[in-house]
């Protein structure tokens, strides 16, 4: 597979050569796909990876082959496929920030991310952005294959390895409600040194501010809590179990 080039030199977001966008007799109902990868080597092994899978429906066609995150947007709407396959680490827009410009400008197409990347904080931006899986690329061809019908279908799919890592986030505790999230962290940390019965002098030793400071937080801590004096305030904290919190520095 080729990957022309525009009369400034940069690579252009093109339809794949002939052998992968004619349609044959019967291949109608084929899964138009469109590869999103920096590397020319990556795009053609996986084209020629999808197009030699013969078994299952339906089949998997290569229309077009981007090299960075904007031309992945411009293939997803102008060759309108069932699905783009992207990678995140790549020039102009990574996969994550055109996998939301695809959701954006052609809602209808489906992306799958084929990644090395697979850093927790990597899949969960990835799914926020309307990614419908991610699957690594050591992946094996029938895993791929199944990956992009699967998000065509509009099911939500990932690798062994990335699912155990989902299912283990959703598996934690969700953290307590905060109690009163209108206090600013810095309003918090004059609550809870308050609670533990410390003057505002000695608050403001420990926070590094000045007793001024410290009497105005106090007055914004009050005002929000609803409450008349400090003596209120402690009680309240010490009820809603807020604990000593780091000074900020």
């Amino acid at each position: 597979m080729t990957t022309p080039q525009d009369g400034q030199g940069r690579t252009a977001a093109t339809p794949a050569p002939d052998r992968t966008t004619r349609r044959h007799s019967g291949e109608g109902d084929a899964l138009r796909v469109v590869l999103a990868d920096d590397h020319p080597v990556v795009r053609t092994g996986l084209a020629a990876l999808l197009e030699s899978v013969r078994e299952g429906s339906p089949r998997v066609r290569v229309v077009g082959v981007a090299a960075s995150g904007r031309e992945a947007v411009r293939a997803a709407v102008t060759l309108r496929p069932h699905v783009v396959v992207m990678d995140i680490r790549m020039p102009d827009q990574n996969g994550i920030e055109a996998t939301r410009e695809i959701g954006r400008v052609a809602p209808s197409v489906a992306v799958l991310m084929l990644t090395m990347v697979e850093e927790d904080d990597s899949v969960f931006a990835a799914m926020r952005a309307g990614a419908r899986g991610y699957v690594l690329k050591g992946a094996g061809q029938d895993e791929i294959v199944r990956a992009i019908r699967a998000v065509a279908a509009g099911e939500a799919i990932f690798g062994p390895g990335v699912a155990r890592r989902v299912l283990g986030q959703l598996g934690r505790p969700a953290p307590p409600p905060d109690p009163c999230p209108t206090l600013t962290p810095r309003e918090r940390d004059v609550l809870t040194l308050i609670a533990e019965g410390h003057p505002n002098s000695a608050v403001a030793a420990r926070l590094g501010l000045s007793p001024k400071t410290v009497s105005n937080h106090m007055s914004a801590v009050l005002a929000k809590l609803g409450v008349a004096d400090r003596a209120e305030a402690a009680a309240w904290a010490r009820e809603a179990g807020l604990g000593p919190t780091a000074p900020e520095s």
